[in-house]
């Protein structure tokens, strides 16, 4: 269905948690740009599929993994055609402020707490497995796992100082400030993703594309570029 959004509008994004400041901040821009109101749910990417697989009223579907998007194209939830990265990424190592830093990874193995995502709801969990794994620490560290049901819970877990270390997103850090501190190169470089698409069960698909548009916009990327994320190539 093509078109153009249209004032008075309303639709509904269910996006990944790591993106809720940047997401929010950027649905009261498209709003005022194009007066449709903008309705933004947070969760793990995967949880948020399983509503919107179970009929969930949501128009615009943003995933912090392509690998959660594949299933949604493979289920036929989202129009292939509008589907397009619109950020980037890091993963990252945090530990909580005035904490003794890491060197390496190896150096997880001295630590009885450290929180990670969930690999079977949250993408952190899966980026953080595919950067544990080549080692073999991912099994080894195992029994000591804080698992986190979002990449939000993984960042309380360690600025509480409920666990020593845990693995975020880079943009997630920066929400925390000085309550953990973080680091990037110990970690092996893996690229991260975010897709976005208009659900195809939605009824108000020009406004959808509107909004899938702009956030690979100019703007769109000016206000990501804000809270961290890296703009797109």
């Amino acid at each position: 269905m093509q078109g153009s959004a249209r004032a008075g509008e309303s639709i509904t994004v269910s996006a990944g948690a790591t993106m809720t400041e940047a997401m929010q901040e950027l649905a009261a821009s498209f709003e005022k740009q194009h007066g449709v109101q903008v309705a933004c749910n947070f969760g793990a990417s995967g949880q948020l599929l399983q509503q919107i697989a179970q009929g969930a009223p949501v128009d615009v579907f943003a995933s912090a993994d392509q690998a959660t998007m594949d299933k949604a194209l493979a289920q036929n939830l989202i129009v292939p055609d509008t589907r397009r990265d619109f950020a980037r990424n890091r993963l990252v190592l945090i530990t909580p402020a005035g904490s003794r830093p890491l060197t390496a990874l190896k150096d997880l193995t001295r630590l009885e707490r450290i929180a990670v995502g969930n690999p079977d709801f949250v993408p952190i969990g899966r980026y953080t497995r595919k950067a544990l794994e080549p080692d073999g620490l991912w099994q080894e560290l195992a029994p000591r796992f804080v698992m986190g049901v979002t990449v939000r819970q993984v960042l309380d877990y360690v600025a509480r100082g409920e666990a020593e270390a845990g693995f975020v997103f880079a943009t997630d850090a920066l929400v925390a400030g000085a309550k953990v501190q973080s680091q990037s190169d110990i970690l092996p470089p893996q690229p991260i993703s975010y897709p976005a698409a208009v659900l195809s069960q939605s009824t108000m698909q020009p406004a959808a594309r509107a909004f899938v548009a702009f956030l690979a916009g100019a703007e769109g990327q000016a206000i990501l570029a804000r809270h961290g994320f890296i703009p797109l190539e």
